[in-house]
């Protein structure tokens, strides 16, 4: 359907019905909710499987690893809990808002995508299926079916923070994801730190991971953090905030995360 005659695909629909307040509706709706396997969270073998329309509400109710934490940390934050209800992990990615809070955590989890059409699966880093503000790499015939996270450490540690105008029911200004491995000698072994809506799309801090690496697990973490560290984010100035202050208060939540995670027992 969607390759011969074109349509919006529906899932949730907490993001296509208030973008067409104001404007005509799409000529066509696809609704996928019912489609067989794309709801739920699975194993397989070394990785885990959320289906795309898999709610966040039942992210936040799934058996998950604490690397994971932060994903539900994020899943608790979108809109109340009608929204939660609703709304799906597959939606969210699809429809690339800058603000998206589900990207972050799943960018830190080196997630990939799993993408269906009449020619097959295959399947794509979510960093290179997220292009730009409201741009992904699905193709006009596919949808998503699923997100597909390697399972990672068992002594891994996650932690989510997000800045707005007020503690719920808010558009990000700027929000962190970051899990940090630490080692029995109490410095860390690995690390993966994510941005989002300091950019187009959220970012990663590779440098920064890099630097973490061997560093002490204690809040003197917080020193690593430097201006060229933040180098890979591209702030804009919008009603929420100023370019500037979305780069200060990036520094400050990624070294409180960073604290947070390094303070937490294992």
């Amino acid at each position: 359907m969607l390759g011969l005659h074109g349509a919006t695909i529906l899932a949730g629909g907490t993001d296509i019905f208030p973008a067409h307040v104001d404007r005509p509706p799409p000529a066509a709706l696809i609704d996928i909710t019912r489609l067989p396997g794309l709801r739920g969270v699975s194993r397989d073998g070394k990785t885990i499987r959320i289906g795309a329309a898999t709610t966040w509400t039942d992210v936040v109710r799934a058996p998950l690893p604490p690397a994971f934490g932060m994903l539900k940390q994020a899943a608790r934050e979108v809109g109340a809990l009608q929204i939660q209800n609703r709304g799906t992990i597959g939606g969210n990615l699809c429809n690339a808002s800058p603000a998206a809070d589900g990207v972050p955590p799943l960018l830190a989890l080196d997630a990939e995508v799993e993408l269906a059409s009449p020619r097959g699966v295959r399947k794509l880093a979510l960093e290179e299926f997220l292009l730009g503000n409201r741009r992904t790499a699905r193709a006009a015939d596919e949808i998503m079916t699923a997100v597909v996270v390697p399972d990672g450490p068992a002594a891994a540690r996650s932690a989510f923070l997000k800045l707005g105008a007020r503690r719920h029911l808010v558009i990000s200004i700027v929000m962190v994801a970051a899990v940090l491995e630490v080692g029995e000698d109490a410095n860390i072994k690995t690390a993966r730190i994510a941005v989002g809506s300091a950019s187009a799309v959220a970012k990663r801090l590779r440098a920064l991971e890099q630097r973490l690496i061997g560093a002490p697990a204690t809040a003197v973490v917080a020193n690593q953090v430097s201006e060229e560290c933040l180098s890979p984010l591209g702030p804009i100035d919008d009603i929420r905030a100023t370019a500037n202050y979305r780069l200060e208060a990036a520094a400050e939540l990624v070294k409180r995360t960073l604290v947070n995670l390094c303070e937490t027992p294992a």
